[in-house]
């Protein structure tokens, strides 16, 4: 079977590097952030941080229950007995071993069971031997029930006592092996027992409790091993993107199909049409459309040339493509995915600590409970009063075992994570699913956020003696020496339109406020007020048309030929087609918006206008440092706020670790920010919403999970101690109690997979 062996990271080393987009200031304010360049491949990178223990297979397993249990081989949980999964379950649909033991166990022993129940319910009504030889019978057919369909029962129950972590085996072993004890000794030594004990000629025994309550419990164990499974449904998907082969380039250069695990950074891949790519890279050759909306949700395919990137698992519909790979294992996007809905999965939610409290101290009540209804009705209760009590506080013990409790939380993150996960909302902590339903506010950045994050050329203007395209010729063919996000789109528009640009003769960047250079002789100059001003270029002539194209949003540069205003150029960043809606849904949700951007102040207003977000709203925050950031986010918290923040770049990190729940935008490859604690893949402010409603379905769940649990519990332990049989002459049988616990876990889980349809 292969296996995708993924190395998980913990939350607190993944080191996630992103390039900051903000990038379309106005050259207005660039001058007091410094002279930023976009690079050709942002500085991302992911470092893999092995797990502390690992396997030669390198699977790390962990407690559903208790994730903080970890170990590199297969085992029970030292805390709650209950067996541990591998942290990523595999792709092939295998069978979980447990589970198939625990079917052979509940198969196998089914049978003995019917005739143990059969024989103790009409025995005395079939003739041919005695009740003494009838209670020798059912010994020899509950021993195998016991001893070996119940030994993992009962060794889990030691453990829990070796390792003070009393649990729902501690409970299930001291009333199965009470049961079975003492009617072991009331048949083989019945002459001890006391005269009151015997009954129908016998000493009463309950083989049949100890019998039933084992395949009971197997059977709520059967169906909880096979509800957990659809937890993992999330993973195996995401597992199920890659291919398992790669087509590799030799260097004599002929080419061999090898398994995806043996693929290697800097290795050469051939992808063909209609095949996935093997592992993130980049194009050294060829070009294609490639449909990322597997990872990103975009729809429409996206075009690749040499030297753009590629991200593993998504689908080349076109052309043949050469790439160099660059990350692969646990280093690929796909695994950061992966690792990310793990991780979440396995990690305990805050009212989770509460849960474990109380079913810690609850049991040692429960034991307590028990000795009590044992002496109570021996001493106290009607003949046979010994009989009645050691009946009663086997039920109590077992209908009071605590697994609904320990799941009731457990059971609803997983299934949150894995329902999130498919709608591109990875949180990394149950404790964010938990945290995100309280937000009252949302300050969002601009770059990247709501808008696009790649700038756009809008228009030229000239004065005259010039032409519009002449002025974005000249201002195209000196930007060709830079690698500003704004002079990448000046670029980008005059090769659109066709015009012929001439190599820059000198280029110079004057720190944060312009560029200059030498083009066909003439003496260029490319910048803002600041710049111009420098150079003794009066630029009043194109004022108002500068200062309305500021208030669209739009960042203005002047062009200055042989130190004459020769025209202006806009850039703006779009606003995305998605943001109008997304801040709707918020704010009906009842959250404030506010803005908070790196950009000057107009544009920020400008685009805050389009969008609805104003003073009255909540707030527009522009040329905002990464401390500034901090410094709102802090502000709104002491005026008593819970703050979500929403951001991309490296530059909003701080905010991001600061806020209560920080939100990252995971468009292209940026799916992970080490500071937030929720990454939107699709890039869009809609998933918060999504995510949101999800947290508030989710915290719902729980809350109905450990009610029902508490409920249960609370009027299960009184009816199985017979509170009511002085009123009712009712008796909760051992049998039934067992059965009603099963049930218990199975109703738990059941509500919880409700939440894959939740949102």
């Amino acid at each position: 079977m292969e296996r995708f062996n993924f190395s998980l990271m913990d939350p607190g080393e993944r080191k996630v590097k992103t390039e900051s987009h903000d990038h379309a200031h106005d050259h207005d304010h660039v001058r007091d952030h410094g002279h930023r360049h976009a690079h050709a491949e942002p500085a991302r990178h992911v470092q893999p941080v092995p797990p502390a223990l690992e396997s030669p297979a390198g699977t790390i397993y962990t407690c559903p229950m208790h994730p903080e249990i970890r170990q590199d081989h297969p085992g029970h949980c030292p805390k709650c007995g209950m067996t541990l999964e591998p942290v990523l379950p595999e792709l092939e649909e295998a069978e979980n071993p447990e589970l198939a033991d625990f079917k052979r166990r509940f198969w196998w022993t089914l049978p003995l069971t019917v005739v143990v129940t059969v024989l103790a319910m009409l025995g005395h009504r079939l003739g041919g031997f005695d009740m003494a030889r009838q209670s020798w019978i059912e010994l020899v057919l509950t021993l195998p029930i016991v001893l070996w369909a119940g030994a993992p029962f009962f060794v889990r129950g030691a453990q829990s006592i070796v390792h003070r972590s009393p649990n729902m085996w501690t409970l299930i072993g001291l009333g199965t092996g009470a049961a079975f004890v003492y009617s072991v000794v009331a048949t083989v030594a019945p002459q001890v027992f006391p005269a009151s004990f015997i009954s129908m000629g016998r000493v009463a025994v309950y083989f049949e409790a100890a019998a039933v309550i084992i395949s009971l419990t197997l059977l709520g164990q059967l169906l909880e091993l096979q509800a957990r499974s659809q937890t993992s449904a999330a993973i195996k998907s995401l597992l199920g993107l890659a291919p398992k082969t790669a087509r590799r380039i030799v260097a004599d250069g002929s080419e061999a199909d090898v398994p995806l695990a043996h693929v290697h950074v800097g290795d050469l891949l051939r992808v063909r049409p209609g095949e996935k790519v093997p592992v993130d890279g980049v194009v050294v050759e060829g070009s294609s459309a490639l449909d990322e909306s597997m990872l990103t949700g975009e729809p429409l395919p996206v075009t690749k040339r040499i030297g753009d990137r590629l991200i593993g698992a998504t689908m080349n519909t076109s052309g043949a493509l050469v790439m160099r790979s660059e990350r692969v294992g646990s280093a690929t996007v796909l695994a950061q995915i992966v690792q990310m809905v793990a991780m979440a999965q396995r990690s305990r939610a805050p009212m989770q600590r509460m849960a474990d409290t109380v079913a810690g101290v609850f049991v040692v009540g429960v034991v307590g409970i028990a000795l009590l209804t044992f002496f109570g009705w021996g001493l106290l209760g009607p003949e046979p009063s010994w009989v009645y009590g050691l009946v009663n506080a086997v039920a109590v013990l077992i209908i009071a075992c605590p697994c609904a409790l320990g799941l009731a939380t457990p059971m609803s993150i997983m299934v949150a994570t894995g329902r999130g996960a498919t709608s591109g909302v990875l949180f990394r902590d149950a404790a964010a699913i938990e945290n995100l339903r309280k937000i009252d506010t949302l300050i969002v950045d601009k770059t990247g956020t709501l808008t696009e994050g790649r700038p756009r050329f809008e228009r030229a203007v000239a004065v005259a003696g010039h032409t519009e395209e002449g002025v974005l010729q000249w201002a195209a063919s000196l930007d060709q020496g830079s690698e500003h996000p704004l002079a990448a789109a000046i670029v980008a528009a005059a090769r659109e339109r066709g015009l012929g640009l001439h190599k820059p003769e000198q280029f110079d960047s004057e720190s944060g406020i312009g560029v200059r250079g030498t083009v066909a002789g003439r003496a260029l100059a490319l910048g803002n007020a600041a710049l111009m001003a420098q150079l003794g270029v009066d630029v009043s002539a194109l004022a108002p048309q500068a200062e309305a194209l500021r208030a669209q949003g739009a960042s203005v540069m002047h062009l200055a030929v042989d130190a004459k205003l020769a025209g202006l150029l806009a850039v703006s960043d779009p606003v995305k087609a998605t943001t109008p809606d997304a801040l709707a849904s918020l704010r009906a949700a009842g959250l404030r918006v506010v803005m908070a951007t790196g950009d000057g102040l107009t544009t920020a207003r400008a685009v805050g206008r389009r969008l609805g977000i104003d003073e009255v709203h909540g707030g527009i925050h522009g040329e905002l440092k990464p401390a500034d950031k901090l410094a709102l986010v802090e502000r709104l918290q002491a005026e008593g706020r819970r703050v979500a923040m929403a951001g991309d770049g490296i530059n909003d990190a701080p905010a991001l670790a600061r806020a209560d729940v920080g939100i990252a935008m995971g468009t292209g490859t940026d799916v992970a920010m080490n500071s937030a604690q929720l990454t939107l893949v699709k890039g869009d402010l809609r998933g918060i919403a999504t995510a949101r409603a999800l947290s508030v379905a989710t915290v719902a769940n729980m809350k109905q999970n450990l009610g029902f649990a508490f409920v249960y519990n609370a009027l299960g332990v009184p009816l199985a101690a017979g509170v009511l049989f002085p009123f009712t002459g009712w008796l909760l049988s051992p049998m039934i109690a067992a059965l009603a616990m099963s049930l218990s876990s199975v109703s738990v889980i059941g509500n919880a997979l409700r939440l894959r349809r939740a949102v």
